[in-house]
């Protein structure tokens, strides 16, 4: 069975208190639940993680290309949170490793401030999908079972 990895990035641990009327009350941890869930009903393993360090979250993409090479990776699942639109070592990451990645958000980053506009993921991402609250990580999964068989 392979694996989805999901990469949350700075500030998602504070999901349930940080701006809920934004980001909803769901905690991280009831989205990891979430998660479970959606890639039981998907034939996957999950591996959730969150870090609010840059260098990290590249270390865990690198990570991911490596598990794709040896075919263990159905591919990423990354929420970057503000370094979506401050990072070019995330993009180079993705780009470098080829790893299949799905960009996501929970929020509409389009009807929020103008910063939130530019993303240096969606470049090298498969796929981008925001605006969905935390459902949206299981319409990920999904997507990202509907795609195992595109390069």
């Amino acid at each position: 069975m392979k694996t989805v990895l999901i990469l949350n990035g700075p500030n998602l641990n504070l999901l349930g208190t940080r701006e809920p009327q934004v980001y909803g009350s769901q905690t991280l941890a009831d989205v990891q639940t979430l998660c479970d869930s959606a890639c039981d009903a998907n034939g996957f393993d999950l591996d959730f993680r969150q870090s609010n360090h840059e260098g990290e979250l590249v270390e865990w993409i690198h990570e991911a290309g490596r598990m794709q090479t040896a075919g263990t990776l159905a591919g990423v699942i990354l929420n970057a949170g503000a370094y979506t639109h401050t990072s070019a070592a995330l993009h180079d990451a993705i780009k470098g490793t080829g790893v299949k990645l799905i960009e996501l958000h929970i929020s509409n980053v389009f009807a929020r401030e103008a910063f939130r506009h530019h993303s240096y993921i969606s470049p090298v991402a498969k796929a981008v999908m925001c605006g969905f609250g935390v459902n949206g990580y299981a319409l990920a999964i999904a997507a990202m079972a509907a795609m195992q068989d595109q390069p």
